[in-house]
């Protein structure tokens, strides 16, 4: 039932917008389309008689998430089918809701949210202007993973070295170092390592990522002609 995930957002030529996007926590159970009564009186029992929804998706639900109790996990727009997420994302939090897809009846139940989490790339121009903002540094993260003679050769003041080839050295305690939760900017030369760290970070529960496109090379070339090309 889960499609792909919707990407990031872009504002002014190209720029990134703070939009906020919600991820959902959604547990549900699924009956054929023939078999709406049975939604009923399982929607009744969970009202009425204070009968978990994880239970009787195990017992009853067609849809493979019955061995996980009918937990879909976070959803963000763009992963299911338009009726499923249309009542899912209008939906108040904990209210049992009862909507007809291609896949047949579904009650569902939205646990909590969240903003969503995303990686996207931010051209250095638009960087840039972000930068002049004088509360920016306060919300934001600079991650440069060059080499440390690339990053005496030419650097971008604010960042903070995190070298890929030190990587095992600062990676287990990266949580810890840094704020998972703010919005983090990552810097290499063209870009490329950059956007593979800023992946791995991603998948360790950073939530607010930025690639910084072209790299330091972009930045001097389109920003900066003072800072060394090499």
């Amino acid at each position: 039932m889960v499609k792909g995930e919707e990407g990031g957002v872009r504002g002014r030529g190209g720029a990134t917008t703070k939009i906020k996007e919600r991820e959902i926590l959604v547990q549900h159970l699924l009956v054929p389309e023939d078999q709406l009564q049975l939604l009923l009186d399982l929607q009744r029992k969970i009202m009425q008689e204070g009968v978990d929804l994880s239970d009787l998706a195990a017992e009853h639900s067609i849809c493979p998430s019955k061995s996980e109790g009918g937990m879909l996990g976070w959803l963000s727009h763009g992963r299911t089918v338009p009726e499923f997420e249309e009542a899912a994302f209008n939906a108040a939090l904990n209210k049992l809701v009862r909507v007809k897809t291609k896949h047949g009846w579904h009650l569902l139940q939205v646990l909590s949210e969240r903003e969503a989490t995303f990686l996207q790339e931010i051209d250095v121009e638009d960087f840039d202007q972000q930068m002049q903002d004088p509360e920016f540094m306060q919300g934001a993260q600079l991650l440069d993973v060059r080499e440390p003679d690339e990053i005496t050769t030419a650097s971008i003041q604010g960042f903070k070295a995190y070298p890929l080839s030190q990587f095992g050295q600062w990676a287990p305690t990266i949580s810890e170092d840094l704020d998972p939760e703010k919005d983090t900017f990552v810097l290499c030369h063209h870009g490329m390592r950059s956007m593979q760290a800023a992946q791995w970070l991603q998948s360790q529960g950073f939530r607010r990522l930025y690639n910084i496109k072209g790299g330091i090379h972009a930045y001097s070339v389109k920003v900066n002609n003072s800072i060394p090309k090499y």
